[in-house]
């Protein structure tokens, strides 16, 4: 227990020292929401792979669909990393830089408003924001607390109270260069930490050979492959489609959600970018293939009463805990501040989103006077006021992580993916398709959370998205079109001729005696 309390003091200090430390950067609403738009290739990519993979993924989904699928749920995990990264950063990275610095916009809803001319989309984005960010960060609480009570013995409330503090202060003082900055820590954390948890837990097991041989023993209690033998060690799993369905979700996903996209339009420079591309690529193969490949293993623990519910079915947040518990204390703890890592880089800067997507989109929209010093009051007011609301949800969770992780992201990025894309390659993506995206991504969502008609919510939110791909061209191509000198002036932003010294070479200069 002393090594734990000791790792975590030691957590926390650093954390609050960021905040001070990069309090500087947030005395402007700019350095607030962007850091200055200063931030280099290691803490931007690390910045985006902590805010991707928490406890969220690590004990829920790494839990649920490691169970469900065994080894193969380890596809998860290279489509996040070739998916929701390698290509997010190549398609995505530069052109939100340039084109949102053009625009000067700030936040996602606000380059909605700005690209296509329209104050009431990003009214609506900001709100589409504000309600669904809330669900997923509830699933970050909850998804932590679970190993809290393995390693602590603490109440969950309690959990949910010291996180949200501890998170609220240092985000409050350095706004999102303190965010960055805790990321990059929390990164090296997780790297460490995930690697040194999958070789103790396949030790515990008999090692790597042994620990397959055993799963290879269980036979598919899934209705299309039920009573097949070998499935959790195949190559696709037992459940190929709806495993499509999570490699989908959680790997596109990232391409439409506030809280990542955000990441791109405070990247340094085009070094950064491309350095960037291959920092985060790597950290993703090994946080989110290593946290998938270790849930793959979930089986092993199916006799553990810890992982049983009431009525005899699984408890899927319980599996990683269980699955934890018999590791030496060094180890747990080592574990817990790497949950705990992931889990407040991904709150972080989903408040931070939330508070300035609110503040510049909402309330200064309306407010037309506002001064730099009012938002930034507001913004942290509305910050606080976030984290109180998701742990006061957090404290009575509706459903388990992948269901509330599920309609979350299926509403944000069915909503914002498609028109965002399109809105930074394609001229004649038109006003109407982005409104018809919008009402796709949040009808389908919320029509779902009560019909069922698509049973699993993973697969709804895939299902989602991948219809808004489809809706904003077909309704671009329907609709009228922008006026084209604005549009020409939108894209401007690509065109522009920069002028650059260069020296002659040796070869050169022969060429000319």
């Amino acid at each position: 227990m002393v090594i734990k309390v000791v790792f975590l003091i030691i957590f926390f200090v650093v954390m609050i020292l960021i905040g001070v430390m990069t309090r500087r950067k947030a005395a402007s609403v700019d350095g607030f929401v962007l850091g200055g738009r200063s931030a280099g290739p290691w803490l931007t990519a690390f910045g985006y792979g902590t805010s991707y993979f928490s406890a969220v993924v690590f004990v829920g989904y790494a839990g649920q669909f490691g169970y469900k699928y065994g080894v193969s749920a380890t596809w998860a995990g290279i489509g996040n990393a070739v998916i929701g990264s390698l290509l997010a950063w190549i398609i995505l990275g530069r052109r939100t830089r340039v084109m949102t610095k053009h625009l000067d916009s700030r936040t996602m809803p606000d380059f909605f408003g700005k690209r296509f001319d329209s104050n009431a989309l990003k009214v609506a984005a900001a709100l589409i924001s504000f309600v669904f960010l809330i669900p997923y960060t509830s699933s970050v609480y909850n998804g932590l607390s679970r190993l809290f009570r393995m390693a602590f013995d603490i109440p969950y409330a309690a959990c949910v109270i010291v996180m949200a503090a501890l998170t609220c202060v240092y985000v409050l003082l350095g706004g999102y260069m303190a965010t960055v900055v805790n990321d990059f820590v929390q990164g090296i954390i997780m790297l460490f930490g995930i690697t040194a948890v999958i070789l103790a837990v396949l030790k515990s097991n008999g090692g790597f050979i042994q620990a397959l041989t055993t799963l290879s023993q269980y036979e598919s209690d899934l209705p299309v492959t039920q009573g097949m033998q070998g499935a959790f060690v195949s190559f696709f799993g037992p459940d190929p489609l709806n495993l499509l369905g999570v490699v989908v979700l959680t790997s596109l996903g990232t391409w439409g959600l506030p809280q990542m996209v955000g990441k791109f339009y405070a990247i340094k420079d085009e070094r950064s970018i491309k350095a960037g591309t291959v920092i985060s690529t790597i950290f993703a193969i090994i946080v989110a293939g290593g946290c998938y490949f270790l849930g793959g293993f979930g089986r092993l623990y199916s006799e553990n009463p810890s992982i049983q519910n009431a009525d005899g079915s699984i408890a899927y947040d319980a599996i990683v805990p269980a699955m934890l518990s018999g590791l030496p204390d060094i180890l747990i703890g080592i574990v817990v501040v790497l949950v705990l890592s992931a889990s407040m880089s991904t709150l972080s800067s989903l408040v931070l989103t939330s508070s300035s997507s609110v503040t510049l989109d909402l309330i200064a929209h309306f407010k037309k006077n506002m001064s730099e010093g009012r938002k930034l009051l507001v913004m942290r007011v509305l910050l606080v006021f976030f984290i109180i609301v998701s742990v006061v949800l957090a404290l009575n969770p509706p459903t388990f992580i992948a269901q509330l992780m599920g309609y979350s992201w299926g509403a944000l990025a069915g909503s914002f993916l498609a028109p965002f894309l399109y809105g930074l390659y394609w001229k004649r993506t038109s006003r109407l398709s982005v409104w018809v995206s919008f009402a796709a991504g949040v009808g389908i969502t919320l029509s779902n959370m009560f019909l069922h008609y698509i049973k699993s919510p993973i697969n709804a939110g895939a299902i989602t998205m991948l219809a808004g791909l489809v809706i904003v061209p077909v309704v671009s191509l329907l609709s009228p079109k922008m006026e084209q000198s604005r549009i020409d002036q939108i894209f401007a932003g690509y065109e522009e001729t920069i002028t650059i010294k260069k020296r002659f070479s040796l070869k050169e200069e022969e060429d000319l005696e």
